[in-house]
């Protein structure tokens, strides 16, 4: 059986102290992250706008776009009422690699206190496409967040190329024990493609340019430490409570 290709697109209570020490005592690697944080808010990479623009546009007004659609994926969810933190987000963006290890901690830390959910986004990289069909193809099994992961733990490893990793990228899903011939199949069919420019259309219309960008309960959140999302999340948890 042949395998279709890919489509390749080129350019509550706050925490304690002790909670907050060992956030203080994430190795010094991960806190370099987020000073690649600060550097992709100052130097976005050129965004490549899908061809599909049906789903959202760059002019749409910001108040029409909501940040969490129904079919947006949820990775926690603390239920109603709680803050929630949305990330727009490439798998292969350095920056997006980088402080990927900050923000599963942040998860941990907070687990139950907020909802995360993670979007897409395309930049002008080269196999950023494939990587983002590959985890929508996976999310159609289930795996959602064992692709979300593999992909930036594996990182260093397919991310940077400047031709097709598709295969390399297939391979992960195999490792996860995934039914191939329905994920080949999610990749080739062109509505697994619209989901992921659906969520990048979104984000341009809510003025995303650059990945990571965040958003707090609808508001921008545009961090350069960790206590910095620390202190957001704190204060939003507190407003929840009031």
């Amino acid at each position: 059986m042949n395998r279709p290709p890919y489509t390749v697109q080129k350019p509550p209570k706050k925490l304690s102290t002790s909670q907050k020490s060992a956030l203080i005592a994430i190795p010094a690697v991960l806190l370099i992250a987020l000073v690649l944080i600060l550097i992709s808010f100052l130097n976005r990479p050129e965004v490549q706008t899908p061809n599909n623009s049906s789903n959202g546009s760059e002019t749409s007004p910001r108040g029409e776009v909501p940040l969490v659609q129904e079919n947006s994926h949820v990775l926690d969810d603390a239920g109603e009422g709680a803050p929630v933190l949305v990330e727009f987000l490439d798998f292969e963006c350095e920056a997006c690699g980088a402080v990927y290890p900050v923000i599963e901690e942040i998860r941990k830390q907070y687990d139950g206190q907020i909802t995360y959910v993670a979007r897409y986004f395309i930049t002008n990289h080269t196999n950023s496409m494939n990587a983002a069909i590959a985890v929508e193809a996976a999310s159609q099994q289930g795996k959602f967040e064992e692709m979300y992961q593999k992909l930036f733990e594996s990182q260093s490893e397919w991310a940077e190329q400047q031709d097709s990793q598709a295969d390399k990228i297939r391979g992960y899903a195999e490792e996860l024990g995934l039914d191939m011939d329905a994920f080949d199949a999610a990749v080739a069919d062109p509505a697994t493609q619209a989901r992921v420019e659906e969520d990048h259309n979104a984000g341009m219309s809510l003025g995303v340019r650059g990945t990571p960008t965040f958003f707090l309960n609808g508001e921008l959140l545009q961090p350069q430490t960790v206590t910095d999302i620390t202190d957001a999340l704190d204060a939003a948890i507190a407003e929840s409570k009031e």
